[in-house]
């Protein structure tokens, strides 16, 4: 079912985030759309896909849990993914906040076009 493979693209994104910066970048690398906007906290706004990749190489987070998923789809070709993350890096406080992340199914299959990170 499309909701559980969208969910599932937004735990991969994170299981990538967790591990090594080559796995996050290499994730992103397959998934992101060619045309794509990120909104992160400390308003730093992201519009060109290498630096998307880029951004998605920082330090891994240690501990994250996805709360209260909700996806939506306004057309088949279109989906959007809403949740909380509560998540944790080594020797830093705790990271709270709601996330949407846009997608746009594409030959190759949905890809991320959009996303958002809004500290709870």
């Amino acid at each position: 079912m499309a909701y559980d493979e969208l969910f599932e693209l937004e735990e991969q994104g994170w299981r990538a985030l967790s591990s090594t910066p080559g796995e996050a970048a290499a994730f992103y690398g397959r998934v992101l759309d060619d045309e794509v906007v990120m909104l992160l906290p400390g308003g730093l706004v992201i519009d060109d896909r290498a630096a998307a990749i880029e951004a998605m190489s920082g330090q891994p987070w240690s501990s994250y849990r996805l709360e209260e998923v909700r996806v939506r789809r306004p057309t088949p070709d279109t989906a959007l993914v809403a949740y909380g993350v509560v998540a944790a890096r080594a020797g830093a406080a705790e990271y709270s906040a709601l996330v949407g992340s846009g997608y746009a199914r594409r030959e190759a299959g949905w890809r991320l076009t959009f996303h958002q990170q809004t500290p709870r």
